[in-house]
C-alpha cells in the first residue's frame, strides 16, 4: 500500500507540472520545453501514457483546474530550516494547512525570504548512461560549456547538477544531443547544515512525512545534518 500511495502521489506530482507547464506554454511539447521536460520526467516516473495524455487534454480544457505556486518556509525542531513548494487551487486551505503542521510538530511557519541564504536553487538532471552516445569526454565538454557545475556517474546513471540560470540552456544541449533525460527538476540544495538531537531528528522527520502526505505539496526540502552518529543512535 504504501508502494501505491507513493506511485499516486508522484503521479498527482507530475499532473500539476503538466497543468502549469500547459497554462504557461500551451499543449504542445514540440514548442513547449517545459511540457517536454514533464512527460519525460513521467516516463522515468513509469507514469502510463494515457494518463500524461488526459493530464494534458484536462489542462487544455476550458474546465481545466487554476493552479498555482506558492512557497512557504519555515523551522522544525533544533532550529532545522524547512523549505515547502506546494502547488494548490486553494492557497487559503493551503496556508492553514502547511501552519498546523508546523504547528503541530512544535516548528514555526516564518516569512518568505527568511531561507534565501540557505537554500540554493540547483537543476538537476538524470539520465540512463545507456543513452550517452557519443565519447564521454566530449559528452563532459559539451555539458560544462552548458552549464554544468558537478557531473556524478556510476555504472547506470548519470546526475548533473547546473545553477538555475542555466537549467533551460543545459535542457536544451541534452536535446540538441538527442539525449532523453529520466527526470529534469529544480531542487534546493542547503549551503549549511543543523545538527540536532535524536528526539529533534524523530520530530522532524515525521513532520517531514505530514508534509509529504499533503496534496497540496509538491516538495519540501530541509538543512537537517544526518550525521553518521546520529544514526548509530537510533
Amino acid at each position: 500500500m504504501a508502494r501505491w500511495d507513493k506511485m499516486a502521489k508522484t503521479f498527482s506530482k507530475i499532473g500539476k507540472d503538466i497543468a502549469l507547464a500547459v497554462k504557461a506554454g500551451g499543449a504542445d511539447p514540440d514548442a513547449n520545453p517545459a511540457l517536454r521536460r514533464c512527460i519525460q520526467n513521467a516516463k522515468g516516473a513509469n507514469m502510463p501514457k494515457d494518463n500524461v495524455e488526459r493530464a494534458i487534454k484536462k489542462a487544455s480544457g476550458a474546465d481545466a483546474e487554476n493552479y498555482e505556486e506558492i512557497t512557504y518556509e519555515g523551522y522544525g525542531q533544533g532550529g532545522v530550516a524547512f523549505f515547502v513548494e506546494c502547488t494548490t487551487n486553494n492557497p487559503t486551505r493551503t496556508v492553514a494547512n502547511v501552519r498546523a503542521i508546523f504547528n503541530k510538530f512544535d516548528g514555526s511557519l516564518g516569512k518568505n525570504g527568511e531561507l534565501a541564504f540557505i537554500f540554493d536553487r540547483k537543476g538537476i538532471f538524470a539520465i540512463d548512461k545507456a543513452m550517452i552516445k557519443i565519447d564521454w569526454d566530449d559528452f563532459e565538454m559539451q555539458m560544462i560549456d552548458a552549464g554544468a557545475e558537478d557531473i556524478d556517474t556510476d555504472d547506470e546513471e548519470v546526475i548533473i547538477t547546473t545553477a538555475f540560470e542555466d537549467f533551460g540552456h543545459l535542457a536544451h544541449q541534452l536535446d540538441e544531443l538527442g539525449i532523453e533525460v529520466k527526470s529534469a527538476e529544480l531542487q534546493r540544495i542547503p549551503n549549511n547544515t543543523k545538527e540536532v538531537s535524536v528526539d529533534q531528528f524523530k520530530a522532524n522527520m515525521k513532520m517531514l512525512e505530514r508534509f509529504e502526505e499533503d496534496d497540496d505539496v509538491q516538495n519540501i526540502y530541509h538543512n537537517m545534518d544526518i550525521t553518521d552518529e546520529l544514526m548509530d543512535a537510533l
